[in-house]
């Protein structure tokens, strides 16, 4: 219903997002979310796609957008929490164990049990509780709850039991709240609505009628790059108009399908599931009319593992290149090579059921390293010779007049599909795991076995199919023809395709059957079946690794989007169909959008937007670390042609000059470019949020000239922690995302230097006194825990410095946007850099650690402030790294890795003063010559019980002017006395030490 609300109402209302946010909670949900894996929402279109933020934090952007900040702080930030599910009660719907009404009963004290509960035998049980149910008679009494009885008042009962632990060990033991989203809002629409003056009862009921309080109609929401599609997605889910464009078709597709499949009503879905199940049965057909996937006896093949072959110049033997003679480790088994003199190569046998001795020992293939990162080098045995060759030798590297490295490798032609007699390297079969029902029971056998004459003649059949048919599936788009353009660092392979193996056009990644099984799936594809032939791209070609650790059912390829790099392999795995047909079944998530909302997908540039939107949130390209407009050729060559009538209107090409990309003059001016036709179909009172990561030194810069250049004014900036450790990055890296929230810079306003040096002390002081102020405010409804950490703080202070400074369009008679556009000379430092650290500067000067004088703040360096400042966060119980690298970059740290004795995502910690030892004591070190490292020395000398006296005089020694100068002598004391404090839970023996030391310097004899 509407007609409760007045349109405009809240036109010119702050949004709740540009004065609070409760970021620790909310990094709490997005870490549990990101830690779901495979089982996210949206993952299963597309487990390829990397870069997903988080639903539950897309979902607090755009309710954060639409809620009105109003007087009452403290009950604006407890509404949203209930929407958010944050509030207790919602966790007593999201526990995954909810207390029994015995539980309850057991536990709390309710005057009248039979206001809440039915007792099936009356006058049994006492009157109130709590009730001991080891009491003879009780056991069988069976408690239920009333039929009366609210979702809310059920929900507060069952909230008093759950554990006092912190909000972090409470998201870890629920469910996260886009698994539960049809019933964990039950209880807070009576609240809501008295809060907000709605009458909604669900969620697009609320977000419509905020929106025709702010704009006059339901909000509508644009993502003008929405790679996965996980921003459009949960703001239909919440009820906006979404409007979502992406420069690549690949990204368009995964946010189609986010909104048409996930969120795709039910007749439709049944609808897709039909032909699906349509596509599997004539495929399926196909292939058994081929007989290439079954034995003369009923076995069924489920993997192939093929290796590339080469004769070896040293010996002139034809060897296989398998990097590990392991096939699987749970069935034991193995490769071994048999030397065949006569024809002076090598028959592959395999055994199975080998001891760990043996597996240990098969682990080393023909393929040896000298080291991690060194060239490979082929390697085998003749005659108890061993011969080494380097892979660069085995293709004929050489320089080019250019510089260059070419090679004397063919390159394959458009019509190639399988290497030639005199090619260098070749591929060979040499092991199918096969399949059969168990005889008895239930289940299936497995079993191992080396490649027979039988099997050579099937894979015969399947290269003749190919060579009849390649022209004309090529011709109809069932088989890419398209070619492999090489791209640029880091992470595009498309060189190495072609340098490593002559790789020239996209088919050549697949092998003969590889390109059976996906061509007839093409061939009979439907739109939603997409989804399920790229997920089958992504695990069965020739860069899909065999892992032999698991193997059990069809095997074990690993997708090739695992490090989102394109690796050619030495060897590979394979699925037959039967294998592949689980990523064709329709079983994602269902999660229904609204059929009022009106929601499209577009395939054009940020920069041709053409309609107006009053909210914009984007998670736009920033840096190289994945090109994706480079690495997803590998599907868009398969999907170009003659896409289903769904896609027929996009461009099915990458169009990589188009594409925003990397951190120099052309990303800043791609960028402004789209920001300013956003800020063009924006209202005045719309408003933007700019997800971004914190990772470049240089990004404040980047973003402020984008955001000055776009016509945008900065009014709050959030951090929230969305990665979680992963084996690419050895456990060791964790990033957040920035949110920017911005809006049109309206008029034009001027300043000098001076005056804005006076504004910005007063903003920054005024946002973190602000901040400071609601962790007061609300730590009832946090128990004890603070809305607002430190980082938190610091982030608000450098928006607050941003709002100030984007305000303006003339600062010094200086024109900001001309400014902001001015290309960049390499080491120039601009007007907008030096204002961007003047104003960070300031922000930080508002960061000094309880129990230290300013004074002495002043005076110290950026990482005696980073070691202390961190040591303060550890000792509140934060471990997390995104903290360590962000207060380094705002303390201006070379690196703050000498500082870590543990650098994990979750459970990051300083050196200890012991662990420390006698480490970062030169010149070389940011701790050289500072009065901190002179006092974390004498603690470790302390602990180690040394002479006190011996101590202090070494002390006095590495402390620079310790007696021409009585400052340096009371900085040491009050950091003794700091550390003494700040240590007490965390390393009590150091914190000892301190205390000694502190009145050590104290009583010492000057004279």
């Amino acid at each position: 219903m509407t007609s409760s609300v007045t349109p405009f109402s809240l036109k010119d209302a702050p949004a709740l997002i540009e004065r609070l946010l409760p970021v620790q909670k909310l990094s709490a949900e997005a870490y549990r979310e990101q830690k779901a894996g495979t089982g996210k929402t949206l993952t299963a279109l597309g487990s390829y796609w990397k870069g997903r933020k988080p639903l539950v934090l897309n979902k607090a952007c755009v309710l954060g957008s639409l809620l009105p900040a109003t007087n009452d702080p403290a009950r604006d930030l407890e509404i949203f929490e209930k929407l958010m599910a944050m509030d207790a009660e919602s966790f007593a719907a999201r526990w995954k164990r909810p207390p029994k009404p015995k539980d309850i009963l057991g536990e709390l004290a309710i005057t009248r049990i039979t206001d809440y509960f039915i007792i099936e035998s009356e006058n049994v049980l006492p009157v109130s509780s709590p009730i001991d149910w080891s009491q003879p008679g009780y056991e069988k009494v069976n408690v239920d709850w009333r039929d009366d009885i609210t979702p809310l008042e059920r929900r507060r009962l069952e909230a008093q039991l759950l554990p006092d632990i912190p909000y972090r060990e409470w998201v870890k033991q629920a469910r996260r709240t886009d698994e539960i989203i049809d019933f964990v809002h039950d209880h807070i629409w009576e609240s809501v609505n008295a809060h907000l003056g709605t009458h909604a009862y669900s969620f697009p009921e609320l977000v419509e009628q905020l929106g025709i309080m702010r704009f006059g109609h339901r909000p509508q929401m644009a993502d003008t790059f929405s790679g996965s599609g996980q921003i459009p997605f949960e703001a239909a889910l919440l009820g906006c108009d979404v409007h979502a464009s992406d420069l690549n078709p690949i990204a368009c597709l995964l946010t189609w399908g986010s909104l048409n499949i996930v969120g795709g009503a039910l007749v439709e879905r049944k609808q897709s599931a039909d032909k699906h199940e349509e596509l599997v049965r004539k495929v399926q057909s196909e292939i058994d009319q081929l007989n290439i996937e079954k034995d003369s006896n009923g076995w069924q093949a489920k993997g192939f593992v093929y290796c590339m072959e080469t004769r070896c110049p040293q010996t002139g033997w034809m060897v296989p290149l398998i990097p590990s003679f392991v096939l699987s480790e749970d069935y034991g088994v193995i490769a071994e090579l048999v030397p065949d003199h006569t024809n002076k190569r090598y028959e592959i046998t395999l055994r199975s059921g080998v001891s760990r001795k043996e597996m240990k020992a098969a682990e080393n293939g023909t393929i040896g390293r000298e080291s991690r990162f060194s060239e490979a080098h082929l390697i085998h045995h003749v005659d108890g010779i061993t011969y080494k060759t380097k892979i660069s030798t085995l293709r004929g590297d050489y320089q080019k007049p250019d510089g260059t490295i070419g090679n004397r490798l063919r390159l394959w032609q458009k019509e190639d599909f399988r290497s030639q007699p005199n090619d260098i390297f070749h591929e060979r079969l040499y092991a199918i795991l096969w399949t059969k029902p168990k005889q008895k029971g239930k289940g299936r056998d497995y079993e191992f076995r080396a490649v027979t004459l039988e099997d050579i003649e099937r894979e015969h059949i399947v290269e003749n199919f190919i060579a009849e048919h390649l022209a004309e599936w090529q011709a109809k788009g069932w088989i890419p023809d398209m070619r492999i353009e090489p791209g640029g660092p880091p992470r595009y392979e498309g060189l190495s395709l072609i340098r490593g193996r002559g790789w020239t056009y996209w088919h050549h990644l697949f092998n003969p059957r590889q390109l059976l099984v996906a061509g007839l799936i093409k061939k009979h594809t439907s739109a939603s079946s997409l989804f399920g032939l790229c997920q089958i791209l992504n695990v069965n070609c020739k860069l899909s690794r065999w892992l032999g650790k698991k193997t059990r059912g069809y095997g074990n390829t690993v997708q090739v989007f695992d490090n989102q790099a394109l690796n050619t392999l030495y060897n590979y795995g394979c699925r037959s169909f039967s294998a592949c047909v689980d990523f064709l079944d329709f079983n994602y998530q269902h999660f229904p959008l609204s059929a009022a909302t009106e929601k499209t997908v577009l395939c054009s540039p940020a920069e041709q937007l053409n309609r107006n939107n009053d909210l914009y949130i984007t998670d736009p390209p920033y840096g190289d670390a994945v090109k994706y407009e480079e690495i997803l050729e590998f599907f868009i060559a398969w999907l170009r042609k003659a896409p289903p009538p769904e896609f027929a209107d996009w461009v099915w090409d990458s169009r990589r000059s188009l594409a925003i990309k990397g951190e120099d003059e052309d990303f800043r001016r791609g960028m402004v470019a789209a920001y300013t036709r956003m800020t063009e179909c924006m209202p005045d009172n719309g408003l933007q949020i700019i997800m971004f990561t914190h990772q470049s030194g240089s990004i404040w810069a980047d973003m402020a000239n984008i955001v000055w250049a776009s016509g945008l004014q900065v009014t709050a900036a959030w951090y929230v922690v969305t990665e979680t450790d992963s084996a690419l990055r050895e456990g060791s890296y964790v990033k957040g995302t920035v949110l920017l929230v911005c809006r049109k810079r309206l008029g034009s306003h001027k300043t000098t230097r001076d005056d804005l040096a006076w504004e910005l002390q007063e903003e920054v002081e005024e946002q973190v006194e602000a901040l400071t102020g609601l962790n007061q405010e609300a730590k009832d409804l946090y128990r004890d825990e603070n809305v607002f950490e430190d980082a938190d703080l610091q982030m608000a202070g450098y928006a607050a410095a941003l709002r100030t400074l984007t305000r303006y369009a003339i600062i010094d008679g200086r024109d900001m946007t001309a400014e902001a556009i001015r290309p960049r000379v390499k080491g120039e430092i601009t007007f907008v850099d030096e204002l961007i650290a003047f104003a960070v500067d300031t922000a930080n000067q508002y960061l000094v650690p309880q129990g230290i004088d300013r004074r002495h703040w002043e005076r110290l360096s950026g990482a005696e402030r980073f070691y202390l400042k961190m040591l303060d966060l550890e000792a509140q119980g934060a471990k997390t790294l995104d903290n360590y690298q962000n207060f380094a970059k705002a303390f201006k740290v070379r690196s703050f890795k000498p500082f870590m004795a543990s650098e994990k995502a979750n459970d990051a910690r300083l050196n200890s003063a012991v662990e420390f030892g006698r480490a970062e004591m030169g010149e070389s070190s940011e701790f050289h010559d500072s009065v901190l490292r002179a006092v974390l020395y004498a603690l470790m000398e302390l602990v180690k019980n040394v002479d006190s006296s011996d101590v202090l005089a070494h002390l006095t020694l590495n402390i620079p002017n310790y007696y021409g100068d009585m400052t340096q002598r009371e900085l040491a004391v009050d950091l003794a006395d700091y550390l003494a404090k700040r240590l007490d839970q965390l390393r009590p023996e150091e914190a000892s030490a301190a205390r000694v030391l502190r009145e050590l310097i104290k009583n010492q004899r000057l004279g």
